[in-house]
């Protein structure tokens, strides 16, 4: 896709959800897709190749929650993958620091490289599993956001993220449309891992009928310090 057509439609889409950005926010996207195809070919980063998808459907899908991150936010990105959402909403919140987890290390290798080409600094990219990592005190319990697009159901998806909000602190949980039953079987351990629904935030892609849904759980009190759990445990006996 040549470069003028890229920024019409990235521009077109994000207006659509009000967001503008600026030409050097438009190169930036730009230089990150190029750089995923790139390494795509190496390392199984995405399977969305086609460069309108992947503006619709990785860079509009992640900037949609920017509306929530206030000037000066510590934010973590779980499960990480190839930088999503944690990339796209650093190019647009330059005022806030990123921190980016994920568990296998040609990825956290990636992301390094797209954050120096990028320029992209105040953003940490960390090779380390969520189960682990939360029991550390650098993490635990220091994150004004905690994000996720990771595809685990919604009771074991929040053992992994909760433990590293801050009390005040919110926890996105990106979601499809179809999270009514997920919903229902969470909140004992919303409720049990320190947190309360907030509210849910239903909307449909740009030009699109993609369905998404975005969960925010705010953090109310400390998580309890035997979650989460050993590595494994919170996918096989997920908190009911």
């Amino acid at each position: 896709m040549e470069k003028k057509e890229f920024f019409n439609i990235l521009s077109n889409q994000a207006e659509k959800v009000e967001i503008n950005l600026s030409d050097d926010q438009k190169e930036k996207f730009y230089r990150y897709m190029e750089l995923l195809l790139e390494w795509n070919e190496k390392i199984n980063l995405t399977a969305i190749v086609d460069p309108k998808e992947i503006i619709l459907k990785h860079f509009i899908d992640s900037i949609i929650i920017s509306f929530h991150i206030k000037q000066g936010d510590s934010i973590l990105d779980i499960g990480t993958g190839a930088g999503f959402p944690g990339i796209p909403l650093r190019i647009i919140s330059d005022k806030s620091k990123f921190t980016l987890m994920d568990s296998l290390n040609k990825r956290i290798i990636f992301l390094d490289e797209v954050c120096k080409d990028l320029n992209l600094y105040d953003v940490k990219c960390v090779h380390a599993r969520a189960e682990e990592a939360a029991n550390l005190k650098e993490y635990r319990e220091q994150y004004d956001m905690v994000t996720s697009r990771a595809v685990a159901r919604l009771n074991t998806l929040l053992e992994y993220m909760m433990p590293f909000a801050k009390i005040g602190g919110t926890c996105i949980c990106m979601k499809g449309s179809n999270i009514e039953e997920e919903l229902k079987e969470a909140e004992n351990a919303i409720n049990l891992l320190g947190g309360k629904l907030e509210k849910i935030e239903k909307f449909i892609l740009p030009d699109s009928d993609i369905v998404r849904n975005n969960i925010i759980i705010k953090k109310v009190k400390e998580t309890p310090l035997k979650y989460p759990r050993k590595a494994g445990i919170p996918t096989k006996q997920p908190i009911l």
